[in-house]
């Protein structure tokens, strides 16, 4: 107030001049009767935690910065329930999901876009531009004839506000399984500016007092918020290693390496007083910290909080600088060391005593003592009997370049959701269980960061779709790329091998580990075990010591060809699906949408052959001639359960009833036991069916005269 007063009171007595003299002597009563105010500028807890509260407020983001913002929009979770499962007398499962609609302030000025966002520290968008969770993802850039948001304009109708002036994004549909069902803690990596920003041009865009001065240093990012402007531009300034000067109505900003200088001459004006030429105090080694302590955003520990120190022995405190700006640690390390340097440089005061015409020399103007070696820094100018009196600081050497590490970091893995590859099939059911209705099975893959996608299926070849559910856990899909022949069913392979593609990890597993079921694979149609997986590189490897023709597919060993598919039969990671029965012969498709998928979505379709709920061929086939020339066939059955063969007496029949049918050239005939005696001459075809309770088997085709 005294300053506003006496400097008015000196305006009108005096003109300019005495209002200059009165406005430096009022200063003076503020800061004795008030002291210095307090500011307080942006600080760097309030970047990286989000809020609802009314009232809060939002940064104004220059160049590239982490910000949370504060959610100025929301509506209640949606709720979906969903039933998976049941059919055939089996219960179904009820599940529920939660989504949330809601829109977050990033800036109060206008960005260009925004890259990463993280949930929870994990990564929710990666950089390139893929969501790992579903959600429905809007961006308005804080431009001034920005359109109402639709959602929001759905549900506000005419109170709708398009935020215009304010960098928004809007959620829809945001899954919330992965989060607890609650809205996770967003940061967003916002780009407001393509390259760094200089801290002039910051303080331009904040305040139009600002002149063109020095440039000051060009930060990665800068996040502008705090009580008010004044402290903003303060903290550029310290950023810079400058200060503000008066320019007129305005100020501008003038750094020790740039700055014009001004020379001078202590001519003792006013000699009787305190500033008699020549004065100069020394501090003492106290007043300097041991210590400089620098807080910025490191880019390169993902915008996370960093520290740099310099020290220096002696000194009893230490002096911390939190920087809400974007900084690499070598630029932090190098701002800590300079402004180590000039606390030590400014122990050294020197007092110069001027005549009137020097008023317009005011604080942090730079200056050249003649008579004083280097330059000077004017911290503070006072009008004192009749003449000016400048308080100054030497400008010494910059601090040595010393080596700087952000420090290690666990950072959130950015890992590609890519598309859904899809595999459909249907094969004989892996537990020991009859079942009434042909089951097909359903994998899915996608790329590393694949989770899951929805499953929908068709009957009539597209027409209509029904909702099947989420797919199961990823699994693992590649192609054949070779082949090697091998053995059959009977004893394990030890030639024959396998050279898939795919982008996966595989592993070994010894004789225990095999019989409890791991490293099953279906490859076009043939299930198989492999005891050693080889990598060969380039995300190939080669499959050995197999077990062929598992559950009665020895029909396919040795079809599949270089670029036949391959899937990993690992626990979890199928989905099943029960077709009608009336669907035998004929062809399902499914679709799947996921995260990374077009779209249409991917398709892929299975053929319904009934090899789930048929029965396996006969095996065994024998044939012996008798003295009286009739002919003797036998042959065992199989049964679609009873694989462990647990009694190690006989499998269990499986069906309604035991029926063969039995073709002897170009006879046919029913049977109820797995034995035929007849008339046959040598050379003769026989097939022989197991006839199932849904259908005949895969044929025994045996020659009369052959099998004795």
């Amino acid at each position: 107030m005294a300053t506003l007063v006496l400097g008015t009171v000196g305006r009108a007595l005096l003109g300019p001049v005495g209002g200059a003299i009165g406005a430096l002597i009022g200063n003076r009563v503020d800061h004795a009767v008030l002291g210095s105010p307090r500011r307080q500028g942006p600080r760097l807890a309030e970047l990286s935690v989000q809020t609802s509260t009314y009232g809060t407020q939002m940064p104004a983001v220059f160049g590239t910065m982490r910000v949370a913002g504060p959610v100025i929009w929301a509506t209640d979770l949606v709720e979906a329930r969903g039933v998976t499962g049941g059919g055939k007398g089996r219960p179904g499962v009820e599940s529920y999901s939660y989504s949330a609609n809601f829109a977050v302030a990033l800036s109060g000025r206008a960005i260009r876009r925004v890259g990463r966002i993280w949930a929870d520290g994990r990564l929710l968008r990666g950089a390139a531009e893929d969501f790992k969770v579903a959600t429905g993802f809007r961006l308005y850039p804080g431009t001034e004839d920005q359109p109402i948001d639709p959602l929001i304009a759905s549900i506000e109708g005419a109170r709708a506000s398009a935020f215009r002036g304010v960098a928004y994004a809007v959620f829809e549909g945001l899954a919330l399984a992965e989060f607890g069902n609650r809205i996770p803690q967003l940061t967003f990596e916002v780009e407001a500016d393509q390259a760094p920003v200089s801290c002039e041009a910051i303080a331009q865009a904040l305040c139009p007092l600002v002149r063109s001065g020095d440039a000051g240093m060009s930060v990665a990012g800068f996040a502008a918020s705090g009580g008010s402007v004044r402290a903003v531009l303060e903290m550029l300034a310290q950023m810079s290693g400058g200060q503000w000067v008066a320019d007129g109505p305005g100020v501008r900003l003038v750094v020790a390496e740039t700055g014009a200088e001004r020379m001078i001459r202590d001519d003792g004006m006013g000699a009787d007083g305190p500033g008699r030429r020549g004065t100069r105090n020394i501090a003492g080694e106290a007043v300097v910290p041991a210590s400089v302590t620098i807080a910025h955003y490191d880019p390169a520990r993902d915008y996370q909080i960093g520290i740099q120190r310099a020290r220096r022995p002696g000194g009893v405190r230490d002096d911390r600088l939190d920087l809400a700006a974007a900084l690499d640690a070598a630029t932090a390390r190098m701002l800590a060391q300079d402004r180590l340097a000039r606390h030590a440089a400014e122990r050294v005061r020197r007092i110069v005593t001027l005549g009137p015409e020097d008023l317009a020399i005011t604080p942090g103007s730079i200056v050249r003592i003649d008579g004083e070696a280097g330059r000077w820094r004017v911290t503070e100018a006072a009008w004192e009997a009749m003449a000016v009196r400048l308080t100054c600081v030497p400008l010494g050497p910059r601090g040595p370049i010393l080596p700087a590490s952000p420090g290690r970091i666990a950072r959130a893995a950015d890992q590609l959701v890519g598309a859904t590859r899809l595999m459909a099939f249907e094969m004989p059911p892996l537990a020991d269980e009859l079942l009434s209705a042909p089951r097909l099975s359903v994998v899915a893959a996608g790329g590393p960061g694949w989770r899951q996608a929805e499953l929908a299926y068709s009957l009539d070849d597209g027409g209509s779709w029904t909702a099947l559910g989420p797919t199961a856990l990823p699994g693992v899909i590649g192609t054949a790329s070779a082949v090697t022949p091998g053995g059959g069913s009977a004893l394990i392979d030890r030639r024959g091998t396998f050279d898939v593609q795919l982008t996966e990890d595989l592993a070994d597993a010894d004789d225990a580990a095999l019989d409890s079921g791991a490293n099953l694979a279906w490859i076009d149609g043939e299930l198989i075990q492999f005891a050693q997986a080889r990598p060969l590189g380039n995300r190939h490897w080669r499959l050995s010591g197999l077990r062929r023709g598992l559950r009665g597919t020895e029909a396919m060993i040795g079809r599949a060809r270089p670029g036949a598919p391959f899937v990993l039969l690992a626990p979890g990671t199928v989905r099943t699906l029960d077709v009608p029965i009336a669907m035998l012969g004929r062809t399902v498709r499914f679709l799947a949408h996921g995260l990374g998928d077009p779209a249409e979505g991917v398709q892929a379709s299975a053929e319904v052959t009934g090899l789930s709920i048929l029965p396996p061929s006969p095996v065994g086939w024998r044939c012996r001639r008798g003295a009286d020339g009739r002919v003797t066939i036998g042959w065992t059955r199989r049964s679609r359960i009873g694989w462990r063969w647990l009694d190690r007496v006989d499998t269990p029949l499986g069906e309604e009833a035991e029926r063969y049918r039995i073709a002897i050239g170009d006879r046919v005939e029913e049977l109820a036991a797995p034995g035929w005696s007849g008339a046959a001459p040598d050379g003769t075809r026989v097939t022989i069916w197991q006839i199932g309770t849904w259908g005949a088997s895969a044929p025994l085709v045996g020659i009369v005269g052959e099998g004795a």
